[in-house]
């Protein structure tokens, strides 16, 4: 199965729920490329062993990996993590994550700033480019398990939007102009 994604619409309603549009309005893997947003499908079964999940690891550089779970028994301050995950943000690197089980969301924005909510689920491997904002929130199921990769040491710091006068965010819209 493939990832699934869609422009989202503007209800204030729980943040958890899907937000199509009416009618849907999906988003390809392509039209993500174009964002600089990429995808692989894993077998998150056999995570700590799968050699095309080292093949990636080695061919990106991800050299640092850690496994968090989003639950409100497992993450001490679950409902403040929550609401600063789903806040609009960007970063100076890439942001790997890969869902070893559960399921999230994914919310980017395109080139005209609006909202595309990506459907991440056990298996699903992302890369959203440095500078990008973005948020994140879980579904309505409240629990997802993710691997988080990073190219060197860790780098956990997040830009809330407005935050375009990084260089970062410079490159990376000046990368959308060229596709």
């Amino acid at each position: 199965m493939s990832l699934e994604a869609w422009f989202m619409d503007s209800s204030d309603e729980d943040q958890r729920k899907p937000h199509r549009l009416s009618p849907d309005q999906p988003v390809s893997l392509d039209e993500l490329k174009t964002l600089g947003v990429f995808y692989w499908k894993l077998n998150a079964d056999i995570y700590e062993t799968d050699p095309e999940l080292e093949q990636i690891r080695k061919e990106q550089g991800y050299s640092y990996m850690d496994i968090i779970t989003i639950h409100k028994d497992t993450l001490p301050n679950y409902e403040e993590k929550l609401k600063m995950f789903f806040e609009e943000h960007l970063h100076l690197d890439d942001e790997i994550r890969y869902i070893l089980d559960g399921q999230a969301y994914f919310d980017v924005r395109d080139k005209e700033d609006r909202w595309i909510r990506i459907a991440m689920n056990k298996g699903d491997l992302i890369t959203l480019p440095a500078g990008i904002y973005h948020r994140f929130t879980l579904d309505e199921t409240n629990y997802t398990k993710a691997m988080r990769l990073f190219v060197g040491e860790p780098v956990w710091k997040a830009y809330n939007r407005p935050a375009d006068d990084f260089e970062i965010r410079h490159k990376y819209v000046a990368s959308l102009q060229g596709s």
